[in-house]
């Protein structure tokens, strides 16, 4: 066991010894010295990666201390100096966690500097603070439903490969062809649905795209205005700007193009703060294109050396690099700040490589990259992040196949999506678009079908299977991912349990053009008919820029339709049937969100794969059959019945009485009426 960092630190000679230490398996904790004993003048080293030499030190002079207030964390304010802050610039983005010694005592990590500003002066986070990492509860840990396990996978995930995309043609509406939905086809069981709680995890290697290294454009914890040395010009400046410090980490984004970081610079920056600002104005690292690596379970980490946090991992990587600043063991501690500021966290801890050094007047970066999955992260605290060596959070693999029909051109992408029911659905929604971005030649003027299947236990049978179609004049592909998007989002969003999400599987096919229709007319062959009679509609619609196409459409009255006139809306399947939410309105019946609560998760998939398809056709009335409306007088505000009879009106819509559903191939874009005289 190595004899830590405090030895090594006795002379110069044996400071450059560090680059000896992968000789040895583990290390363990150097002696420490308490805030309380740092005093301004002090003179120590910091140590950090700047290229592939190893690590290089580089001087440390106390400036003071800041002293936050009660329940605050402290800071030690210092300057850098020496030939390497001079080579690169100072202190960069990705320096943070970089350690800090004095007298061979570890006192803490390299975190933050002040923007815009002279870039050799920054603050350290005393390293008792980041210590109690190490001894948070961490609950995210007895989860092991399904931690990253290549070993045990990589023959089922061989098998998943040669399976996984098999296409599923909708059916074509042929002229004068008969061909009715008037139920929900019964969904398929799937023998290993819901009991399976061991899914295939994606060993896909990340992509040969160039990766982007983003400075992160964090604001930091606010420096205190009270100091030890309050007549020091440089404290006095910190105090001034204490709610503009930024900290030295850097996000970092690979495998996305251009569009890709568009929508995750628009989309991520309500779930990652201060990624979302940078994504598109990042910096590109030259040469860091390198693939992303894999599952490393003998790996380990030294104070100084970059690692790296990762929510995504594969084809697509999001995450940050940083600095490690202590080891223990298998415990390590690094950053010096947040990366989110969570808490008990369960995302992928990963070693890295530095490529280089870029820097201005008043900012820097270091471009490193994400490694090899070596653990797992599971604090993410104001004094920094905190994980162990050689055990895995617990993931999601998305599969993503993608085919440009234009040129012929298909791909398969892979990525390990860390378990964060708050970050889940977004990350994979924008791993797909990413994904077709990527493949397609334009997303403009471009039609695409979009099919899914999720295994997760909230389902009925273990899967939400879902397929549509989309058309976008400027971007398609945000608008065919927002189903994926808000099956994910009704998962993850119980309120009875934490749903099990075991892997997604994504096939989108984009063509140039828009594949869109209006109907015309539709004419029943005839207008006088009895409950539960059938009625043929020949519908006429008219494709964007083609010629007219004729369909026949059955419908069945229902058997409980009374006598008198029944409306009919022919529409879109992707249409709200706007007078049906009015009639419920009318009847008194309440349709806020608050009402959403009630229903069960389950039912709220089971209504969203039944929604209508914007490629369907649906014949359906056009208001709420006689007799089945509540009256307004029948329930009270504050009646509970009236809530009862809600939830029932709006779940049980998996097989509405008198639709009938008519697949087509085309975007349905409108509505029209007809009327039918029901005898008795």
């Amino acid at each position: 066991m190595l004899i830590g960092i405090k030895g090594l630190l006795q002379t110069a000679a044996i400071a450059a010894a560090f680059s000896l230490w992968p000789n040895f398996a583990l290390a363990s904790l150097p002696p420490i010295m308490p805030t309380g004993e740092v005093e301004r003048g002090m003179t120590g080293e910091a140590f950090t990666v700047v290229d592939n030499g190893g690590l290089r030190s580089f001087r440390v002079d106390i400036v003071g201390l800041m002293d936050n207030g009660k329940g605050a964390q402290p800071m030690i304010m210092a300057k850098a100096s020496g030939e390497l802050i001079d080579r690169v610039g100072g202190i960069l983005q990705g320096m943070s966690g970089s350690p800090v010694y004095i007298d061979g005592k570890l006192v803490g990590a390299v975190s933050a500097g002040l923007k815009e500003m002279e870039t050799s002066t920054f603050f350290i986070t005393p390293i008792e603070e980041m210590l109690k990492l190490w001894e948070m509860p961490d609950e995210k840990g007895k989860i092991t439903r399904n931690p990253v396990d290549i070993k045990q996978i990589s023959e089922e995930n061989k098998k998943w490969r040669e399976n996984l995309f098999k296409k599923k043609d909708e059916p074509a509406a042929k002229e004068g062809k008969e061909q009715a939905k008037t139920d929900e086809e019964e969904k398929t069981t799937d023998d290993n649905n819901a009991e399976e709680k061991s899914a295939t995890a994606s060993d896909d290697k990340g992509g040969e795209e160039q990766a982007t290294t983003i400075t992160d454009a964090k604001e930091g914890e606010a420096a205190a205005d009270t100091s030890k040395n309050g007549d020091n010009d440089e404290e006095n400046t910190a105090s001034e700007n204490k709610e503009n410090t930024e900290e030295k980490n850097n996000w970092y984004f690979a495998g996305f193009n251009g569009l890709g970081q568009s929508y995750a610079q628009k989309h991520l920056s309500s779930i990652l703060p201060g990624a979302g600002a940078s994504v598109g104005s990042g910096y590109f690292a030259a040469g860091a294109g390198q693939k992303t690596g894999d599952t490393d379970y003998n790996a380990y980490l030294e104070a100084g050396s970059p690692m790296g946090v990762a929510l995504v991992y594969g084809d697509f990587s999001v995450g940050a690099t940083g600095t490690v600043t202590a080891v223990d063991d298998k415990k390590i501690v690094g950053f010096g700040h947040k990366f989110l500021h969570k808490g008990n966290v369960s995302y992928f801890l990963t070693d890295g490589a530095v490529v280089g050094t870029m820097s201005g007047p008043t900012a820097g970066v270091r471009l490193a990259t994400l490694g090899n999955i070596i653990g797992r992260v599971n604090q993410d605290r104001n004094a920094g992040v905190a994980g162990e060596l050689g055990v895995f959070p617990e993931v999601v693999p998305v599969k993503i196949h993608v085919k440009d029909k234009d040129l012929g051109r298909e791909d398969d992408y892979g990525v390990r999506i860390a378990y964060d029911e708050n970050l889940l659905a977004q990350l994979a929604a924008t791993v797909a678009y990413a994904a077709m971005s990527k493949t397609a030649d334009s997303l403009d003027e471009s039609t695409a079908r979009i099919s899914f299947t999720v295994r997760t236990d909230a389902a009925k049978n273990g899967k939400i299977e879902r397929n549509n179609m989309f058309y976008g004049a400027s971007d398609v592909g945000q608008t065919a991912v927002t189903e994926l998007l808000q099956a994910m989002a009704i998962v993850c969003a119980n309120t009875d349990e934490e749903s099990g999400v075991f892997d997604v599987q994504v096939d989108a096919q984009i063509e140039r053009g828009r594949k869109t229709a209006s109907l015309i007319s539709a004419v029943p062959d005839k207008t006088k008919v009895k409950p539960g009679e059938t009625v043929k509609f020949t519908t006429v619609i008219k494709p964007y820029r083609k010629n007219k196409e004729t369909l026949v459409i059955p419908y069945t009255v229902p058997k409980r339709q009374p006598a008198g006139n029944l409306s009919l809306d022919i529409r879109g399947g992707g249409l709200v049937p706007l007078t049906q939410l009015a009639a419920l309105q009318q009847a008194g019946v309440d349709l806020s969100p608050q009402e959403d609560k009630t229903i069960p998760t389950r039912t709220k998939l089971e209504n969203f794969v039944s929604t209508g398809k914007n490629n369907e056709i649906i014949i359906g009335p056009g208001q709420l059959p006689q007799g089945d409306a509540p009256r307004r007088s029948r329930y009270k505000k504050a009646d509970v019945k009236k809530d009862e009879h809600t939830v029932k009106l709006l779940s049980e819509k998996k097989k509405p009485e008198g639709e009938t559903k008519f697949a087509t191939e085309y975007i349905i874009d409108n509505v029209i009426h007809a009327t039918l005289q029901i005898e008795k």
